[in-house]
């Protein structure tokens, strides 16, 4: 068993706990535990970087469902591998500016990414039917929200969103999370009012506890505190430095995360970087 990488919430999971996990979702391809009250989860070598992955190698090719959990916590515990934190995105008004600038020109640039899956399909004006029709309206009026820089009507918007759809982390979950995001990011560049949007991300994730499994809610609290997987933070980092052709390639490499997840994600962010 080889341990590749290790997000740093994942290490300090590990570091503070008692060496016991708790299986919360068994998958081929990912093994998602309880460590201590937090969530982390095992994947393969490659995977998408996140604070709270591991990614582990067995010596054969077993699912990651079969191997001895408690193995791999100790083995990632004494691994000694540095673990992975995101950089921050360049956080000066000039840069907020510019990545505000930059996700508009990304909305226009979708069908370069392919065909959008879940709410992605906002991004295009393309209503979705089905589990997510309920969910559009819902999508359109964070958007709003954000526009107008009205945190107390994007937490009302955000919580009626978050839940809807089907798969692991709901379409909803990270749509907000995309859109919350974004404003985190904008705030640390002292864009918005960062006080109040704290006050909204905060009400958003409590609110997810009740409203989403445990999962969905520790993926999402990361979020609104403007955490989240690698292409996101690439992607808030290339459109604050102007450059198009980064942003256009952390978008495709978002996109590509679960069956829509990263379209949510993505059009949750583009929808959270307006006003």
């Amino acid at each position: 068993m080889r341990i590749d990488a290790i997000g740093w919430r994942a290490e300090a999971a590990l570091r503070d706990g008692d060496g016991r996990a708790r299986v919360l979702a068994a998958l081929t391809a990912s093994v998602y535990l309880d460590v201590g009250g937090e969530v982390v989860w095992l994947a393969r070598p490659g995977a998408v970087a996140h604070a709270r992955a591991i990614h582990v190698a067995p010596e054969t090719s077993v699912p990651l469902s079969a191997v001895d959990t408690a193995d791999v916590l100790r083995r990632a515990r004494a691994s000694g591998v540095r673990p992975w934190r995101p950089d921050a995105a360049p956080a000066t008004a000039g840069a907020a500016a510019a990545l505000r600038r930059g996700a508009a020109r990304l909305a226009a640039s979708v069908p370069a990414l392919g065909s959008p899956r879940g709410l992605g399909a906002w991004l295009v004006g393309a209503p979705p039917s089905g589990l997510l029709a309920a969910a559009w309206p819902r999508a359109d009026a964070l958007a709003h929200a954000c526009a107008a820089d009205n945190p107390v009507a994007a937490v009302e918007t955000a919580t009626a969103l978050v839940g809807l759809g089907p798969g692991l982390t709901p379409a909803g979950d990270d749509f907000v999370g995309g859109a919350f995001f974004a404003r985190a990011v904008l705030a640390r560049a002292g864009a918005v009012d960062a006080a109040a949007w704290q006050a909204a991300a905060s009400a958003v994730a409590t609110a997810a506890a009740r409203l989403t499994h445990p999962i969905g809610a520790a993926l999402l609290g990361d979020l609104v505190r403007g955490e989240g997987w690698a292409p996101l933070h690439e992607l808030a980092t290339a459109l604050a430095r102007d450059d198009d052709a980064a942003a256009l390639d952390a978008a495709r490499r978002l996109t590509r995360l679960g069956h829509s997840s990263g379209w949510d994600l993505l059009a949750g962010f583009v929808a959270g970087a307006r006003g």
